[in-house]
């Protein structure tokens, strides 16, 4: 099976850190998320990977190049005009056409067997299948409804008669698998949306379209708050899985863990770190500084007594002798 990873946004919520770094390159404990993508797309066996761009593609296209390095063959897709879910996959059809494939978001970090999801979307026979979640909140919940067979009946944009009274709504995980029959409904070179231009005609025709439900972890990077969070529980253990990380042992500074230290860091001896503290590559921590509970990008410095709580600073940062951040997001 081949997949695509929807990676053509511009990380609005993420400013000022995605300002000059698009986000599948944000860092999740020192690597780039879309790193995180694909290891577990290659990890369930597909290898065959289309990726659309759009924010500073080619900082991306640099780091990755053809995949070969990753264990995957990319593809890239470039969208000079962002084209929406839909016309971004329409415009990967060529690359993607011929059986079902996957599709999922570049900002989540997920523990999940895609094999299992896979083995459900054919067994059901579904043309479309959304993995899905229960959400903490109504405000989380996207507009999808399904019955007690898990079938979904209902979906912003579509009629909402003849529902079963007992309906559901979920949370979407931003995973999916489709049928390529799906790009006959959608234009060429358009602005199109999934959810909005194209399943719901999908529910009118009556095709089967099923959820997954999802019980392991999971969590998107959509703000800052869940990128400090996201760091947070995979410090903490909580996901299984997932790439192998280099923790780096500094010579110098007191750690209280968890912490994650990158390579060729400058840590003074009177220096505090941690806990959930990530240092990027490269980062100098000047005497008696402190941080806990925040990121730290490649070659950030960390002035004399600066003390940096509950933030993240990008590539480059330096703090101000005796300056404290709180809650601070700052990028070059």
């Amino acid at each position: 099976m081949k997949a695509m990873i929807l990676a053509a946004g511009f990380g609005t919520r993420l400013r000022p850190l995605t300002n000059k770094v698009p986000k599948p390159m944000v860092p999740i404990l020192n690597r780039p998320i879309l790193e995180h993508t694909i290891h577990l797309l290659r990890s369930h066996g597909i290898r065959d990977i289309t990726v659309n761009l759009h924010h500073l593609p080619e900082m991306i296209k640099g780091y990755f190049g053809d995949g070969k390095d990753f264990g995957v063959n990319l593809h890239w897709s470039h969208e000079p005009e962002i084209l929406g879910t839909a016309g971004g996959i329409k415009k990967a059809q060529q690359f993607l056409e011929g059986e079902a494939f996957l599709v999922i978001n570049s900002d989540v970090v997920v523990d999940i067997d895609l094999n299992k999801v896979i083995s459900f979307h054919k067994a059901q026979g579904s043309a479309l299948t959304l993995v899905v979640r229960e959400g903490d909140s109504p405000e989380q919940c996207d507009p999808i409804e399904m019955d007690d067979n898990d079938r979904i009946v209902h979906m912003v944009g579509a009629s909402s008669m003849n529902l079963p009274d007992d309906t559901t709504r979920v949370l979407f995980t931003g995973i999916q698998v489709m049928e390529p029959e799906i790009f006959d409904r959608i234009p060429d070179n358009k602005f199109y949306g999934t959810t909005t231009d194209v399943f719901p005609g999908m529910l009118e025709d009556e095709l089967p379209m099923f959820v997954y439900w999802h019980t392991g972890y999971w969590k998107d990077i959509g703000t800052i708050q869940s990128y400090l969070d996201v760091h947070k529980d995979l410090l903490d253990g909580r996901m299984a899985g997932g790439l192998p990380i280099e923790n780096n042992n500094p010579a110098g500074g007191h750690l209280t863990q968890p912490v994650l230290i990158g390579k060729n860091c400058k840590i003074a001896d009177t220096a505090n770190i941690g806990p959930y503290a990530v240092l990027g590559d490269n980062c100098t921590v000047g005497d008696h500084a402190v941080i806990e509970h925040s990121i730290c990008w490649d070659n950030v410095t960390l002035g004399k007594n600066s003390h940096v709580k509950r933030s993240v600073l990008g590539n480059g940062v330096a703090t101000k002798e005796k300056e404290t951040l709180d809650k601070i997001t700052l990028a070059q």
